[in-house]
């Protein structure tokens, strides 16, 4: 019932507000690439023009892109807007036909459909000492996280995590802005050998204390996460991208188990207790389409 009351909500503001209204059907339907850029193999940044988008994102929020008529609908995090300017920046991984699709504009092409700011944006106040940990490209939300944090005089720690040392994403503009940042790698090519919920386990047991934990990746990465801080009590956020298609809680493809609830992570989320996630379920769900996709590649790209 709540969930239904926040749709009928959003769904009303939009249509009482005639300026809204006026603004987005005088928006143009195909969205300007300003620019694309590799920053590790298979992982892009994509500057776009939407300037509607750009005017409300707030940390934490994502949009919905369909990259042709005959594409899927697919979420992103907002990684970085600029008003003035009318500019989103989104970071992407080439993993699927749609992002595969995107990774091959360039600038001065077009994306037909973008839809948001959507999803709740990230609670952000002055917690104290907050470890905030990003694997892969779930690292371009833990920037916005770690920029809004310290603009609200939160000391930050952030752990960044990948594979190996090439696929490390962020770690100069995140340096720039943490108090500390730690660095593990899988193979041990940098940093830390091991996982991200290794490393925050072995600072916790050095007597490291943190008053909130934020973390973005992989799933199974979340959930260690989570059985790490949980012995401590240690709050534990962590923002969640399972499948989506509307977008506004309608087709329910986004839902996930928490405290024993179905909620749909597009509008009650993207964030969530990390304690409270049915995990298990998660991945399940995730794992959906996966011959599909693969059948979908083959097709298109002879993978």
């Amino acid at each position: 019932m709540e969930t239904r009351k926040k749709i009928y909500n959003v769904i009303s503001e939009f249509l009482d507000n005639p300026q809204i209204v006026k603004e987005v059907s005088s928006t143009p339907k195909r969205f300007e690439i300003v620019d694309m850029k590799e920053l590790a193999p298979g992982i892009k940044r994509v500057v776009i023009r939407a300037p509607l988008i750009a005017s409300k994102a707030k940390a934490g929020q994502f949009v919905i892109l369909r990259v042709d008529e005959y594409g899927e609908r697919f979420p992103l995090t907002i990684f970085d807007w600029n008003k003035s300017e009318g500019l989103i920046t989104l970071i992407f991984q080439e993993v699927g036909v749609s992002t595969r699709k995107l990774g091959m504009l360039k600038a001065g092409d077009y994306v037909m459909d973008i839809v948001g700011p959507l999803g709740n944006p990230t609670e952000i106040k002055n917690y104290g000492t907050v470890a905030v940990i990003g694997g892969g490209v779930g690292t371009a939300l833990t920037y916005t996280w770690v920029r809004a944090l310290k603009a609200h005089g939160n000391y930050v720690v952030t752990i960044l995590g990948a594979r190996t040392e090439s696929l490390l994403l962020l770690e100069d503009e995140l340096r720039r802005l943490s108090d500390e940042v730690h660095i593990s790698t899988d193979d041990g090519s940098k940093g830390f050998k091991g996982f991200t919920s290794e490393l925050l386990k072995k600072l916790l047991e050095e007597g490291r204390r943190f008053d909130l934990v934020m973390a973005v990746g992989p799933v199974p990465m979340m959930r260690a996460v989570a059985e790490v801080t949980r012995p401590y009590g240690i709050k534990t956020i962590v923002s969640l991208n399972p499948i989506m298609v509307d977008g506004t809680g309608m087709c329910g493809a986004c839902r996930v188990k928490v405290g024993g609830e179905i909620k749909f992570a597009c509008v009650d989320g993207p964030e969530f207790d990390a304690h409270q996630i049915d995990f298990n379920q998660l991945m399940n769900r995730l794992r959906f389409y996966r011959d599909e996709e693969m059948k979908a590649l083959k097709t298109k790209f002879n993978d």
